[in-house]
C-alpha cells in the first residue's frame, strides 16, 4: 500500500492484526473504505466490527500493520493529534446516548461547545440547522424523556453532525426499532451523506435489509478478515458460503456459533 493508493479512500486497514491474549480478533485485516460514500461493516457478533471502529477512532492500536484515516497513519499520531483526529469523527451510538438531564438543544450543542469558542448565537444557529437536517426543527427545549425512540436516535445523529465531521460512524443504528422507524433512519443516513458532500459514513450493522438497501459498499468480516466485499448487487448475487449462511440465518455452514 503506497501513499498514492489511499487517495480515493478515507479509511485503509493494511494487514492489521489485533489480539487480546491468545484470542486473535483482527488477523491481517485489509480493507479500503471509499471517501464520501456509505459503507456497511457486517458480520456475526464477535467478528471484530467494534474493534475495527475503535482502531479508526484511535481508541485502540493494532499489534501489527497500519490503520490510515484521511491520509494519516493513526499509530504515528501524538496525543494532541489524536484528539484533533477524534474531533473530525461523529458517532451515533446504538442507544443514542443522550444526557437525560439536558434539553435537546443542550445535547446537540454539547460537542460544539466543548470543541469551539463560538458565540451563543452561532451555537444556536448551528443547532437549528442540524435539527432541521434530521427533520426535527424547533424542539430544542424538549427533554429526552419526552421523545420517542426514533426521535432520540435522530437527535443523536444531529449531535454527531453538529461539528461538521469528515467521518460519521453508526453503531447498530436500527437495532431494536420497528420496521417503519428503521426505514426512516436508513433513509436519513443516505440523505445526510448526500447533503454532506465531503463526509464519509461507516455503519456497523446486523440489519441485512438496511445493508442491501442503504449501503454503497459492504464489507463482511469473518475470521478476523474481510470474507467478502462489494456492492449490494454483488452481495445479492454472491455464491460465497459464509455470505449465503449469514444471509439465510442458518446454523448449518462454515460459520460456527458459540
Amino acid at each position: 500500500m503506497n501513499g498514492d493508493s489511499t487517495d480515493s479512500f478515507f479509511v485503509c486497514f493494511d494487514k492489521v492484526r489485533k489480539a487480546f491474549g491468545k484470542k486473535v480478533v483482527l488477523d491481517d485485516l485489509s480493507l479500503k473504505v471509499p471517501k464520501g460514500e456509505v459503507s456497511f461493516l457486517i458480520g456475526k457478533s464477535g467478528e471484530g466490527k467494534s474493534v475495527t471502529i475503535k482502531h479508526i477512532m484511535g481508541l485502540m492500536f493494532c499489534d501489527r500493520g497500519r490503520v490510515i484515516v484521511d491520509g494519516q497513519t493513526i499509530s504515528d499520531l501524538e496525543e494532541d493529534q489524536l484528539l484533533e483526529h477524534r474531533r473530525k469523527i461523529g458517532m451515533l451510538f446504538q442507544h443514542a446516548a443522550l444526557f437525560d438531564s439536558m434539553t435537546v438543544g443542550e445535547n446537540v450543542k454539547f460537542p460544539l461547545q466543548e470543541q469551539t469558542k463560538q458565540s451563543k448565537a452561532d451555537l444556536l444557529e448551528r443547532v437549528e440547522q442540524v435539527l432541521n437536517q434530521v427533520g426535527l426543527p424547533g424542539i430544542q427545549h424538549k427533554m429526552p424523556a419526552e421523545l420517542s425512540t426514533g426521535e432520540k436516535k435522530r437527535i443523536g445523529l444531529a449531535r454527531a453532525l453538529v461539528t461538521k465531521p469528515s467521518l460519521i460512524l453508526y453503531d447498530e443504528p436500527t437495532t431494536g426499532m420497528d420496521p417503519f422507524v428503521s426505514q426512516m433512519i436508513d433513509d436519513l443516513i443516505v440523505k445526510v451523506n448526500e447533503e454532506e458532500k465531503e463526509m464519509t459514513s461507516i455503519v456497523i450493522s446486523h440489519d441485512l435489509k438496511a445493508a442491501l438497501d442503504t449501503a454503497q459498499n459492504i464489507f463482511m468480516l469473518y475470521g478476523g478478515q474481510v470474507a467478502a466485499e462489494g456492492s449490494p448487487k454483488d452481495f445479492r448475487e454472491m455464491d460465497h458460503p459464509v455470505v449465503r449462511q449469514f444471509f439465510s440465518g442458518s446454523i448449518e455452514g462454515p460459520m460456527k456459533f458459540i
